[in-house]
């Protein structure tokens, strides 16, 4: 099979690390569980939203992201039987693209260059699966879309839906 995985919030915790830069930044007590259901910067003061949309825009924003829980080994296995694609738009935030590109050398090596699309639109993927937190992503999807379960989507509803690696494994080896 042919697999796509997004980053953001799929296999990097970009969410979690707009509330930590955000937290840091303004020495506040934001946490996951009071933004579930939205985006990070909907649920701060109106002065603070642009610092918060500017995150991405930082020197070492997507290099120094997370890994999500379990997304490795995981992922290692499912490449060990399919054809595993990194299916990220980079294109939008200057560093992202490079960053991006040494994240996956970093965090899932096993995951080949020629396999990481970095592109700006995911309606020209065409395969089996593509495991995505934004469903706009999966609407134009031809195979299976997997809608991966992030605190912005927790109130999306319409898509197969894995609540984290676990159940992915669960569907997917």
């Amino acid at each position: 099979m042919t697999i796509f995985v997004d980053m953001d919030e799929v296999i990097a915790d970009t969410y979690g690390a707009h509330i930590e830069i955000y937290n840091e930044e303004f020495n506040q007590q934001l946490s996951t569980e009071m933004c579930l259901g939205h985006e990070v910067w909907q649920m701060v003061p109106v002065e603070h939203q642009e610092s918060i949309r500017n995150h991405a825009r930082r020197t070492g924003f997507f290099r120094d992201l997370k890994p999500i829980e379990d997304s490795q080994s995981i992922l290692k296995e499912i490449s060990r039987k399919n054809e595993v694609y990194i299916a990220s738009a980079a294109m939008q935030f200057p560093n992202s693209l490079v960053e991006k590109s040494d994240w996956l050398d970093q965090h899932f090596s096993f995951i080949p260059w020629k396999n990481r699309i970095l592109c700006g639109n995911k309606h020209i993927l065409q395969g089996d699966i593509l495991i995505d937190d934004r469903s706009y992503n999966l609407d134009t999807f031809k195979g299976r879309p997997i809608l991966f379960t992030s605190p912005h989507n927790i109130n999306n509803n319409g898509y197969e839906r894995a609540n984290n690696w676990l159940a992915i494994a669960e569907m997917l080896l």
